[in-house]
């Protein structure tokens, strides 16, 4: 007969046992499911296109949002990320300059616009021009922009600024926000009177509005390129980047406001 010590003992062997399995199982689940880097201003598309696939197929992606640069940074630094969709090719090519990425995979996936917005009830509107007065817009407040060194939306919003001629007006009342959509906020709480974003991003907050939209050769045209990982791990990333370039996705992305290229249409 076993005394009570020695069945406590088998008791407490077997709870490890099972825990051990537990966590063994959760993530072997874990590693199944694909792990996208996503640029945060592809949220809303994204959150709905990954509702679709799960519908259809069983399977759904864990999806982190960040500035492009700061999730290409991760992925160099050797986070777990499976397919990496940018809000520009300059990190995409900066993952491929280090062979972070699977080249035969990458697509360029959509197209954008940036525009100036403002509150939704701001009595505003912008002539975006060579030479406009967006200085005169600010009335002394700041101008809400993606990081301009890093975050894809902040250099293109820059590089537009400088070729009509108005950053050097603006440059010092600039709040330079660490994503898109954190500049998004900052004009949608009313902490800045304008802001600088993707036309898709004021599509997707309902407390803004586009007062002005910048010509499309004021700067670098905006490409969101998708790919694998080169160290991608899960057997549904391949399935998850063919799905971006279905009919299905096509529509959910166009719900938003994005244009679909033509390398991706199926």
């Amino acid at each position: 007969m076993f005394n009570r010590r020695q069945v406590a003992g088998f008791a407490v062997a077997a709870f490890f046992a099972v825990s051990s399995v537990g966590s063994f199982v959760s993530a072997a689940q874990a590693q199944e499911k694909v792990t996208v880097f996503a640029a945060a201003s592809l949220k809303n598309a994204l959150d709905s296109i990954n509702a679709a696939w799960k519908a259809t197929s069983g399977k759904e992606a864990t999806i982190s949002y960040a500035a492009s640069s700061a999730l290409a940074k991760q992925i160099e630094s050797g986070a777990p990320a499976d397919v990496f969709v940018s809000a520009d090719l300059d990190w995409m090519n900066y993952l491929k300059d280090k062979k972070l990425i699977k080249t035969d995979t990458e697509v360029q996936l959509l197209a954008n616009r940036i525009v100036l917005v403002a509150p939704a009830d701001a009595a505003v509107t912008a002539d975006i021009k060579k030479d406009f007065d967006l200085a005169g817009l600010l009335k002394g407040g700041k101008l809400a922009m993606g990081n301009v060194d890093s975050v894809p939306a902040g250099k293109y919003g820059r590089d537009a600024l400088e070729h009509l001629g108005v950053w050097k007006s603006v440059s010092g009342n600039v709040a330079q926000a660490e994503n898109v959509r954190a500049a998004l906020a900052l004009v949608a709480t009313g902490e800045a009177p304008l802001g600088i974003v993707y036309e898709t991003d004021a599509v997707a907050e309902k407390k803004v509005k586009v007062v002005g939209v910048f010509p499309d050769n004021s700067h670098d045209p905006i490409i969101y390129p998708a790919a694998q990982t080169a160290e991608a791990k899960s057997a549904d990333a391949g399935a998850f980047l063919d799905y971006l370039k279905t009919a299905e996705a096509k529509t959910l992305f166009e719900a938003q406001g994005f244009t679909v290229l033509p390398a991706a249409a199926k």
